[in-house]
């Protein structure tokens, strides 16, 4: 699956594209920035799967803080069944250096 650049995200996101985003970091994280995606820290996510399954063949796109948390979490929904997952390329951090 191909995974998504921070730029990508933002044009669609300005376009009112409805977006299935997702935010693997910790609350306080969230809490401290976000850009309006839900919420589901990466060590609740194996417990959230029954609440998603209605989007396994829909696109999935997740971030977290670096993209190394979102990649893990994509992996672990890809070995699940999920069929179209994006992890957001360089996360928040490199959300944040740009916009």
């Amino acid at each position: 699956m191909i995974d998504i650049t921070t730029d990508e995200l933002k044009q669609r996101i300005d376009a009112g594209e409805k977006l299935n985003l997702f935010d693997v970091r910790e609350t306080y994280e969230f809490d401290e920035f976000n850009i309006g995606a839900t919420l589901i820290p990466l060590g609740e996510l194996p417990n959230k799967l029954s609440e998603l399954a209605h989007l396994k063949n829909e696109e999935i796109i997740i971030h977290c803080r670096s993209g190394a948390r979102s990649n893990s979490a994509k992996m672990f929904l890809l070995d699940n069944g999920f069929t179209n997952v994006r992890n957001v390329l360089g996360g928040m951090l490199d959300w944040r250096s740009k916009f």
